[in-house]
């Protein structure tokens, strides 16, 4: 069943859910958005296509405590450190964030399990958005993901005009559409017959962008398996990371990137033990006690993409760790990015 509240009550629909639960929605501040917690003076923008950072952060944060060890003397304390995962709700999720989270659920909720992403997972509720323009950017079409219509949230939401839509798509959206009954109306025939128009609307634009036919056969098929070994010692590489500075901001506003670090940190009367998201990229990513097998910016380079359209699918029924969502294209500060690294390998639009 679908449900609309007009976009001038969309306060009162945040209050209504910050009243059971903390919700987080797109802020926008010094022209960029971020998704933070939501309080009544904060400046949300809806219309945000993109934060900068993904919706990831809120169930794989970029800094988190794990344990504290705690000294006395001669005696060493241990500290739990987590902090309990409460229920919350992300409002505003676009579709390459929502396909994200299958990566990062193959990851994290694999064996062993990650218990601080997976205790996240269950606590949250995804409130997903259509996009209702596109940038030419974007290319989640690429990877089979429809923008007009988002898969993977809890809640599908549509913005048609100063209405917006909303539809509970699992058994955490139907009870969190119960407990805004107060707020949400329910929607009439002639409603549904509007959001189909916006998603035909919609998928309008996404058929005329220009990498919506970025072709992926390069990386399928032998190159996955058997044929392996052609992609990696491919002369391309030698070639396209030459522009690449190390600088890791691709890793770190990518929506599937799920590396970390573990490091100690002395507080003078004790030691916090912390996880940090960590990038591939970085010269000291693979340095260990014995050295360090990846010692220059090709190698590195090469992994991340590797990694990405041929390593990943390879072991995850063909699924890339890539959504097309776009980031590293507006935010490399050399303009290199997984698009260049694919029409490289023949890859060009159709």
């Amino acid at each position: 069943m679908m449900y609309k509240i007009a976009k001038d009550r969309l306060p009162e629909l945040y209050a209504a859910v910050a009243a059971i639960k903390n919700i987080y929605v797109p802020v926008e501040s010094a022209n960029q958005c971020l998704f933070e917690q939501w309080t009544p003076t904060s400046n949300v923008n809806i219309d945000c296509l993109k934060t900068v950072k993904s919706a990831k952060e809120l169930f794989f944060p970029q800094s988190e405590n794990l344990i504290s060890f705690k000294v006395t003397g001669k005696n060493i304390d241990i500290i739990e450190d987590r902090d309990p995962a409460e229920p919350f709700v992300i409002f505003g999720v676009r579709a390459c964030d929502a396909k994200s989270f299958e990566v990062l659920d193959n990851v994290f909720l694999s064996e062993p399990v990650d218990t601080f992403y997976k205790s996240r997972r269950e606590n949250g509720v995804i409130v997903t958005m259509a996009c209702n323009e596109p940038e030419e950017t974007c290319f989640c079409g690429a990877f089979g993901i429809n923008a007009a219509n988002p898969q993977g949230g809890d809640v599908t939401t549509w913005l048609v005009g100063d209405i917006l839509y909303w539809k509970a798509e699992t058994a955490k959206g139907e009870e969190l559409t119960k407990a805004l009954a107060n707020v949400l109306e329910s929607a009439e025939s002639s409603d549904e017959a509007k959001v189909e128009a916006a998603k035909s609307a919609i998928e309008n634009i996404l058929n005329k962008l220009p990498l919506k036919d970025l072709d992926l056969s390069y990386f399928s098929g032998e190159h996955l398996t058997t044929k392996l070994n052609d992609v990696f010692y491919a002369e391309q590489w030698n070639e396209l990371y030459k522009a690449c500075l190390g600088c890791g901001t691709c890793t770190f506003v990518c929506p599937t990137c799920q590396c970390y670090d573990i490091r100690d940190f002395d507080t003078g009367h004790g030691v916090k033990r912390f996880r940090c998201w960590d990038s591939c990229m970085f010269s000291d990513f693979t340095k260990c006690a014995h050295g360090n097998p990846r010692t220059s910016q090709m190698e590195r380079f090469r992994q991340r993409f590797m990694h990405k359209l041929v390593y990943y699918p390879a072991n995850n029924d063909g699924l890339y760790s890539c959504v097309g969502c776009g980031r590293c294209l507006s935010k490399c500060p050399v303009s290199l990015n997984i698009v260049k690294v694919i029409k490289s390998f023949g890859g060009e639009s159709k």
